[in-house]
């Protein structure tokens, strides 16, 4: 097994257009044999905005990043690299990756994971067979796939299959603080 740290950033978001985002974007494009055309049809975005994150003139979100790795089929670290993962956030979720597991058969991110109360964040479908693993510490989460969400408090775990659509959401006033492990299998 090989583990990567990604630990002590200065908290700043991982979505810049800088750094190595566009030339790791393109390798793997090109790795996986696909064109700029295709790609950006199966992520389900402009293929303007996917040159642009290759070229390193568009600042990507969350939701983009987490599509262009589904349609590729790789974990998100794949495209970011730990040194610029010390925070990823979402519509609703701030996430920093602790740690990044390389298995035989698997990649495992894992994050500690915040959501304040507000609205709910919806993230796209992951690529076939990834599942995420929830551990609430504080606060009440709904979270799971889009159409039937599960609810977790205090010590308590979720787990889905995270290829469809699904929703994260603090229940209540309080922000909800978690583990979240994502799995992907190679």
């Amino acid at each position: 097994m090989t583990t990567r740290s990604a630990t002590g950033g200065d908290g700043t978001p991982a979505l810049g257009g800088g750094g190595e985002l566009g030339p790791r974007l393109r390798r793997l494009r090109e790795a996986a044999g696909v064109s700029l055309s295709e790609l950006a049809r199966r992520a389900g975005i402009g293929k303007a905005t996917l040159s642009g994150l290759e070229l390193g003139t568009r600042n990507p979100t969350l939701d983009t990043l987490w599509s262009v790795t589904a349609a590729l089929g790789v974990p998100i670290t794949a495209l970011l690299g730990t040194a610029e993962t010390a925070v990823v956030r979402g519509t609703a979720v701030e996430a920093v990756l602790l740690q990044v597991f390389d298995e035989p058969t698997a990649t495992f991110e894992l994050y500690r994971m915040t959501v304040p109360p507000g609205p709910a964040q919806t993230s796209p479908a992951h690529h076939a067979g990834v599942t995420e693993h929830i551990t609430v510490f504080s606060g009440v989460l709904r979270a799971g796939p889009a159409r039937a969400p599960l609810l977790a408090g205090p010590g308590q775990h979720l787990t889905w299959q995270a290829d469809v659509p699904h929703v994260y959401a603090a229940v209540g006033d309080t922000p909800v603080t978690a583990s979240l492990l994502i799995r992907y299998p190679r």
